[in-house]
């Protein structure tokens, strides 16, 4: 959808609406003079701030040390940054990016547009026709094993390097590439389709001849857009939005129309008059807009400024009302594609780690020929020599790896989708299944993800009683019981009969309220004291005019929904409706109640003061209609609160007792004020408003002389709902050593209730709320004061990690590294990217992000594994996402169990891969030394593709469904993940073990052959070759530890093949000599003797010193 849509509600309207809005503080303070700052110490000692200099360390700011650059620089990796220099050199000069321009926007004419925006379209794919090849061909030959192979199958073009036939080395790579643009291709088309059903998204456009549907690639700049949600608020010239996919905040946001406009008769006016719109260029600040609104036709011309309120980004969602707006962003000028990174290509740390070993075998295979070389005395042309010696053990790194870690992950991926335990799970990246068993960070979205965002009320507490759950229909024989004593007396001539109870609280002697009497007021206060609008459903049709829209209007209540910035307050009010005390109506000026027997009680609504993270209360002034009573009623943290309420000796332990139990709680307190209190206070709070210097100062202190000495009414304790078994998976993921952090958009209060209450910061751990710091001095007294915290979770500020990673980003991220848990609140999008790339440079350790909304895709994409999660609104996270889940709690089985068998089976494979073209190659260094040296193939043409392909391909692939411990051990007891992260299973010395074992085997197959064979040398090909492929047949039973039916189908099935395929090979063998006796004990002594010592290793190592996972299994 474009971005920036000015909006311009449908209804006509008279009043002008006046809004108050706190100017936005600047992220950090420039007028800071770093310069006094750069020798300042940051406390690197355990001890206090005060300490002498000695226990500090110096902290500079961050210079770059310039190394010596010289040939040894070069050949130990400055190649790589050279060539990766002139690589950005040269697509910088391809690709120029625009640069990006503030705009004028005419109304309805994108024609007059003087530059050419992006197309508004949605491009998630990789390639484009044109690049595909180039691109997948550079993707693959950028591993050094691919480049290898294409470098040595290139050799066999020259006929005195050409070792064998070149089918042998050209098929095998020809298969890999096939394979890989397959794969590319279909997640490519997979890709498009997505992008084409977004893009084929209908929208209503207005124009000259009425209203026409478009696609949304194909709107422009400066169309008229028709955006509507047809859901009748009494606030005209506006409309709600909800920005969750855009900043993961979940409140309604109130958005303001431009106000000359809205005189305008009929919308086809908006097409007769001149106007523009001047905007700012476009920016990743999703939380300001600069621009003004100019119509021309009008003496003199109408100027109108434009800000945050009169817009609409793209990704967010018209809440409530019918809007028009024109458009001034588009595709990649809209702030939610500005705050998304690329979708890059991810490579796991198994393939690099396997690319590493592969580079040590190519040393080892150059040094190896030179040896060879060296032993024939360099005669004749050495240097060819060398280079056949090359090709020939060129399988010492075997291509044949590639394809069976390919083929190893896109089975991962079916066994993942196809797991009923995880239901609804989509593989959309095969490259890294292996990921998923190497994780040390996981970083969390809160709303959605942790969380339904769906409040419950849960407790009320009014000092002396306290109502659960199960007692709220007390409450409600309460209030009903006090408005029926109301209606049973007299009313007054002046009265509509509707007052509540007599005032009690009157200047006499204070007298202990009965408990109906305390329940009716604090039920009144919930319903009198917030920001929620009751609006009904619509049941017209919008055909340009709307004016008949509110005589079709139902305001039953069943046809009655909430809204306000807060799901909190919302859920209070659902409460006070469910009890028998109804909001059924509201505007600027009033508000009404309807009570259990069907009364209205009108109040006029004096003043409101709007909760800021600051302040953490707001207040309301209100008048009764019926008895003119004045009541300043407020509601907030406790925090704040316990400072303002009169003396009492019960709330702050009841305050600590609901936060332990997860829920948010909030303090409710009231003031009557008589007429000549409000008066004197209206006037200062005027002056105050009007002041020019210190604005908001002045108006705090006139509000703070009011709240003094309140009476505390009540205590509430709303519970935000955690996804399902969102605390066991929690509790799962830090036993098996993941180190999580909640990254979200929400308030610092909200996050840190949800941190508890989900159990991310566990009951014994104290946490540590970093204060807002805007400059480089109190950042620096800031991580001070947390270094001397031990075990105890963070919780910051986006704007103050800003600062702190602006000056200070290593000793931060050293030090929230060591917390158990951080929590990071008021996250823009990119933030949320960068802390994950924070995390991957300052760790070097594997990092998962996991959310469910559009702002959560730059964190996603980021991460070396993104998980997202199908949403309520939307699929954007669950579409940019590697894996694909339905709920959070379905990731500790995907870790814990795929994860581990995915990371343990591709260890395996690849090592065991390896191993079978060591052993070979051995046997082929062995030949050629007993025969003088020479660069002649011990086997060759059929049986060296046979070897690698039908002889040992399926029981070697047949890995892929060993698992060492069961799926339930592994989820009972996820300690043993902390083993995975080690990277034990594939490391130099699992790899040097395997080195040991085939150069063992190898020797002993070749040498026990040349020893045995009697004449011919068909012989010893005969018996060494046969040994060779029962000897893989049997390492590929001692590997497996849990046994599957298609493992032992494999093994006969290879077994068979080979038996069957012995009758066509006259070329290589002497069939008279196979059938013979000598034959097959030969073959069974040296099978025995390379394989049998392996089996008793095996049985010793499991009796004596098990590892952990077969201490569990047994």
């Amino acid at each position: 959808m474009a971005d920036s849509i000015p909006l311009n509600p449908v209804r006509k309207t008279s009043r002008r609406i006046t809004y108050y809005n706190a100017a936005r503080l600047s992220r950090y303070s420039l007028e800071d003079d770093p310069s006094n700052l750069d020798e300042m110490p940051l406390m690197m000692s355990e001890e206090g701030f005060e300490n002498d200099e000695s226990d500090y360390q110096t902290l500079p700011r961050a210079r770059v040390t310039q190394r010596q650059r010289g040939l040894g620089w070069f050949l130990l990796g400055g190649w790589k940054v050279v060539c990766g220099s002139c690589c950005d050199c040269l697509a910088h000069i391809c690709r120029r990016k625009k640069e990006l321009k503030a705009r004028t926007v005419w109304l309805g004419c994108p024609e007059k547009c003087e530059e050419k925006y992006p197309k508004n379209a949605i491009k998630n794919q990789k390639y484009n026709i044109f690049t595909f090849v180039p691109g997948v061909l550079y993707q693959q030959f950028k591993f050094f094993l691919n480049l290898y192979f294409l470098v040595v199958a290139c050799s066999q073009f020259l006929p005195s390097l050409k070792i064998g036939y070149l089918y042998t080395y050209w098929a095998p790579l020809a298969f890999v590439l096939a394979a890989t643009m397959v794969r590319e291709a279909v997640d490519e088309v997979r890709s498009y389709q997505r992008d084409k059903e977004m893009n084929s998204q209908l929208y209503s456009k207005l124009t000259v001849r009425g209203k026409v549907q478009v696609k949304s690639s194909d709107i422009q700049v400066g169309d008229l857009i028709i955006v509507e949600k047809l859901i009748f608020c009494i606030f005209s010239g506006s409309c709600f939005i909800r920005t969750d996919q855009l900043d993961g905040e979940t409140d309604w946001k109130l958005k303001v129309a431009v106000s000359c406009t809205q005189r305008l008769p009929a919308l086809g006016d908006l097409f007769s008059i001149s106007a523009y719109v001047y905007a700012q260029k476009p920016q990743l600040d999703i939380h300001s807009f600069e621009g003004n609104f100019t119509r021309e036709d009008t003496d003199p011309q109408i100027h109108e400024s434009l800000s945050i309120e009169n817009t609409l980004w793209a990704s967010t969602v018209v809440a409530s009302g019918t809007v028009i707006g024109v458009v001034i962003y588009t595709g990649k000028e809209t702030r939610s594609v500005l705050n998304t990174s690329c979708a890059k290509n991810k490579v796991g740390l198994l393939d690099l780690e396997l690319n590493r070993l592969t580079k040590a075998l190519f040393l080892a295979q150059v040094v190896l020929s030179v040896v060879l070389v060296a032993l024939q005395g360099f005669v004749g042309p050495w240097f060819r020599n060398l280079f056949r010696f090359v090709v020939l053990f060129s399988y010492i790194i075997p291509i044949s790896l590639r394809v069976n870690l390919d083929m190893g992950k896109s089975a991962y991926g079916w066994m993942i989708m196809k797991d009923e335990n995880i239901p609804g799970t989509v593989v959309r990246t095969s490259t890294i299944p292996e990921e998923l068993g190497r994780l040390v960070y996981l970083l969390t979205d809160k709303t959605g993800t942790l969380t339904q965002n769906e409040m419950v009320f849960k407790r009320l507490h009014l000092g002396t009683v306290s109502y659960g759950t199960d007692t709220m229909d007390e409450i409600q024989s309460h209030i009903i019981q006090s408005y029926a004593l109301v209606t049973s007396q007299p009313s007054n001539a002046n009265t509509s009969g509707s007052t509540p109870l007599p005032k009690t609280q009157t200047s006499g002697p204070k007298v202990r309220k009965s408990v109906s009497s305390r329940i009716h007021e604090a039920v009144k206060a919930i319903a009198l004291c917030h920001n929620v609008t009751p609006v009904y459903e619509s049941h017209a049709s919008v055909n340009g005019e709307t004016e008949s829209a509110e005589a079709d209007q139902d305001f039953s209540d069943d046809n009655r929904t909430y809204q306000a910035s807060s799901p909190d307050e919302v859920e209070l009010v659902r409460w006070t409706e469910s009890v028998g005390l109804t909001l059924v109506n509201r505007d600027l000026n009033s508000l009404q109640l309807k009570t259990p027997s069907g009364q209205i009680l009108s109040f006029y609504i004096l003043q409101i003061f709007p909760f800021t993270s600051e302040s953490k209360r707001m207040g309301i002034i209100v008048r009764e209609e019926s008895t003119g009573d004045i009541t300043f009623y407020m509601k907030g943290a406790d925090v704040v609160m316990s400072s303002i309420v009169q003396y009492n000796d019960w709330l702050e332990e009841e305050c600590g007792n609901m936060a332990r139990e997860g829920l948010r709680t909030l303090v409710v307190a009231k003031k009557s004020l008589s007429e000549e209190q409000y008066q004197d206070f209206e006037n200062r709070y005027s002056q105050a408003k009007l002041s020019i210097h210190d604005r908001a100062l002045k108006v705090a202190a006139v509000v703070e002389s009011l709240e003094r000495e309140m009476e505390l009414l009540c205590l509430t304790g709303v519970e935000d709902q955690l996804q399902a078994d969102v605390r066991p998976t929690l509790e799962l993921l830090r036993n098996a050593g993941i180190k999580i952090w909640m990254l979200t958009g929400d308030k610092l209060e909200t996050a840190t209730c949800i941190a508890k209450s989900s159990h991310l910061v566990s009951r014994n751990q104290d946490i540590h709320v970093f204060k807002p710091v805007s400059n480089r001095g109190e950042a620096h007294l800031e991580l001070n004061a947390f270094r001397r915290k031990h075990d105890c979770a963070l919780v910051i500020s986006g704007d103050s990690l800003e600062v702190c990673l602006r000056y200070y980003e290593h000793e931060f991220v050293e030090l929230a590294c060591q917390c158990p848990a951080v929590v990071c609140c008021r996250c823009s999008p990119t933030q949320k990217a960068q802390i994950v790339t924070l995390l991957q440079q300052h760790t070097a350790n594997r990092t998962c992000a996991i959310g469910d909304g559009g702002n959560d895709v730059s964190m996603i994409q980021a991460a070396d594994c993104g998980i997202g999660i199908e949403g309520k609104e939307g699929k954007q996270a669950s579409l940019a996402a590697d894996f694909s889940i339905t709920q959070f709690k379905h990731i500790g089985r995907l870790l814990m169990v795929h994860g581990r068998n995915s990371y343990k089976r591709s260890a395996a494979l690849g090592q065991f891969v390896m191993h079978r073209g060591m052993i070979i190659s051995t046997m082929q260094a062995v030949f050629s030394s007993v025969f003088y040296f020479a660069s002649v193939p011990l086997y060759q043409g059929f049986l060296m593709v046979g070897y690698a392909t039908i002889y040992t391909m399926f029981p070697v692939f047949s890995l892929v469904l060993d698992q060492d411990v069961k799926p339930e051990m592994a989820l009972l007891y996820p300690e043993l993940y902390k083993d995975l992260t080690k990277g034990r299973s594939l490391s130099f010395k699992t790899f040097l073990i395997w080195v040991l074992i085939s150069v063992y085997q190898g020797g002993i197959l070749m040498y026990g052959a040349l020893l045995l064979f009697e004449s011919e040398f068909l012989h010893v090909v005969a018996i060494s070759f046969t040994a060779l492929i029962l000897t893989e047949l049997l390492m590929v039973a001692l590997m497996i530890r849990t046994w599957h039916w298609l493992m032992v189908v494999a093994e006969f099935l290879s077994l068979g093949c080979y038996l069957a395929s012995l009758a066509f090979l006259n070329e290589y063998f002497d069939l008279s000599f196979i059938i013979t006796w000598p034959f097959l004990w030969k073959v069974s002594a040296i099978t025995l003797v390379s394989c049998l010592p392996l089996y008793i290793i095996k049985y010793l190592r499991r009796k004596f010193s098990p590892s952990s996972y077969s201490k569990l299994s047994s």
